[in-house]
């Protein structure tokens, strides 16, 4: 038997999902017009970055951005294109496939980095109060877990 949402249960998940989705395309179009760069691109170019020698596997980065590997390998032909990245070969492994992050790519996430931190200020964190804050992270991480749970099954 369907267990339908009450009203105050609709209100929360349609709130949520017209919020998240109004969020995330302010977020896109703002790190569009700062930096002409996708947020695909820049989560990559963060992963990247964060990495040691700014280098991972293909498959690292299909794993961390939840992606399929042909897509990841469309988007690392971008940022290849911009010379953003460098791909090569990982050795000992002929079939295995390395991103690196260029100077270039590194410098282009600089560029970015400043205003989308400022766009997520300003459309998320600085619109909640501190506990606000903690209860959103509390919900992300309740969320992620349940997801990530099942979808390791």
């Amino acid at each position: 038997m369907t267990r339908w949402l009450n009203d105050e249960e609709q209100h929360a998940w349609r709130t949520f999902g017209l919020a998240t989705r109004l969020l995330t395309d302010r977020l896109e179009r703002d790190l569009l017009a700062a930096a002409d760069m996708p947020p695909t691109y820049y989560e990559l170019l963060v992963l990247l970055s964060e990495a040691p020698e700014r280098t991972m596997r293909m498959s690292e980065l299909a794993h961390w951005t939840n992606s399929k590997p042909s897509r990841i390998s469309h988007a690392i032909n971008k940022l290849e294109q911009k010379g953003w990245v460098r791909r090569q070969h990982h050795t000992g492994d002929r079939r295995g496939w390395l991103a690196v992050l260029t100077n270039e790519g590194l410098d282009a996430l600089r560029v970015a980095a400043p205003r989308h931190t400022e766009s997520v200020r300003e459309h998320l964190i600085d619109l909640l109060t501190p506990e606000q804050l903690r209860q959103l992270a509390d919900i992300g991480q309740v969320l992620l877990d349940h997801l990530i749970d099942r979808d390791s099954r």
